[in-house]
């Protein structure tokens, strides 16, 4: 049975201390959720990704430990062994986990989208990211272009940039 409080707990334990982290996956995860439910996904591929959405970035810490850099394509390594520990201890089923491992493993890949949970988990991840990094007007409008393709999604970032 799916419980996005557990996925929660295990992240908020695995980033022990680093509320920056943290906060920045709790704020994907709501974004995530929101758009996918106002997109009307159906209740599997909406909980894939709210998991998806969580541990997104689970593999951050492993990548600064090994390769000394938090560049998205290391994360995408170290990613999927971390939240596939995670989502196994939680009894997961293989399906389940593979996909969320998938969407983890190529979040920063935007060639690689190839269904809405995807999409929308990237519309999540920028419109964070759009605020956090202090992204200025003119790239927010590119991203929203060339990335944006849901209609909640392209309204909540219209709405939050006033585009």
């Amino acid at each position: 049975m799916f419980n996005s409080g557990e996925i929660t707990k295990e992240m908020i334990m695995y980033f022990s201390g680093d509320c920056r982290r943290i906060n920045h996956a709790l704020k994907v995860y709501s974004f995530s959720k929101s758009i996918g439910e106002c997109e009307k996904l159906d209740k599997n591929k909406l909980e894939i990704l709210e998991a998806a959405a969580i541990l997104h970035d689970i593999g951050i810490k492993e990548s600064e430990k090994k390769y000394n850099s938090s560049a998205g394509n290391y994360q995408e390594i170290e990613g999927p062994p971390i939240a596939k520990a995670i989502l196994k201890k939680l009894a997961y089923d293989e399906e389940f986990i593979d996909r969320v491992c998938f969407l983890i493993g190529n979040h920063h890949s935007y060639s690689k989208i190839d269904a809405i949970d995807f999409q929308i988990l990237i519309e999540a991840d920028f419109l964070v990211n759009i605020f956090e990094d202090d992204i200025k007007l003119e790239e927010i409008k590119i991203v929203k272009e060339k990335y944006f393709k849901t209609g909640t999604g392209i309204n909540l970032i219209n709405s939050m940039y006033i585009l």
